[in-house]
């Protein structure tokens, strides 16, 4: 009879199998440590980009490109966009000065204009009345000649004083309107004020007014008549 040797089983494995067996069904599985944790997450970040790179990576990227800029709905050129308004800023301030050039000149126009005005409507007012004057002289002159040369029997009597009245009233009214007569006799020729009539051998007077035939005027400083006079020569 041959011997037959008995296989006894493992005992580490029969162990092991009925542990398996033993265990729960809802047992927990088993749950990572903290430090399993943080070191995986360390590993994970560490190949992740940090955000300060992002930042420069974002900055580095929008400095490659052109800058742009939305204007009523289209995209633009920053830098077309700023040369464009400096262009119109340019523009409108040579315009600015222009209108101010054309305003200030206006304005001195004005100014002159008014002053020319002005010195012209006084000058009208107070010249209004030679063209009347000018018709009442002769009615001065020939009283000054009918003085001149009263009869000596006429010129005691109370009529011509009364008549010499009027004369003079005629001289005051003339000399309230800027009538003056021209001072002729015994000064030099002079030819705005002058108009010689007649030149005379006369030593010693050259040059000199040294008779007046009529009487001249002046209105406001401005000559209305000249004096006729005899300028002597020698």
């Amino acid at each position: 009879m041959a011997n037959t040797e008995e296989v006894k089983p493992d005992t580490a494995a029969q162990d092991a199998a009925a542990d398996v067996q033993n265990e729960p069904a809802n047992a927990p599985t088993t749950q990572p440590s903290a430090a399993t944790v943080a070191a995986e997450s360390a590993d994970t970040s560490a190949t992740q980009p940090s955000a300060a790179t992002v930042a420069a990576e974002s900055a580095d990227t929008s400095a490659t490109q052109p800058s742009a800029a939305i204007v009523d709905g289209t995209v633009v050129d920053s830098e077309a966009l700023i040369a464009d308004l400096q262009n119109r800023l340019a523009q409108a301030e040579a315009q600015v000065a222009e209108y101010k050039d054309q305003w200030m000149r206006a304005v001195a126009d004005y100014r002159n204009f008014k002053r020319r005005t002005e010195t012209e409507r006084s000058e009208l007012i107070r010249n209004a009345g030679a063209a009347l004057i000018l018709k009442l002289l002769p009615v001065l002159d020939d009283f000054e000649r009918a003085i001149a040369n009263v009869p000596p029997e006429v010129a005691e009597t109370p009529w011509w004083q009364g008549t010499q009245l009027i004369a003079q009233k005629l001289r005051t009214i003339l000399e309230s309107e800027g009538v003056k007569p021209i001072e002729a006799l015994g000064q030099d020729f002079n030819p705005n004020l002058h108009e010689a009539v007649i030149y005379e051998e006369a030593e010693g007077q050259e040059g000199k007014v040294i008779a007046e035939l009529q009487r001249g005027y002046l209105l406001h400083d401005r000559v209305i008549r000249p004096s006729m006079v005899k300028v002597g020569r020698g």
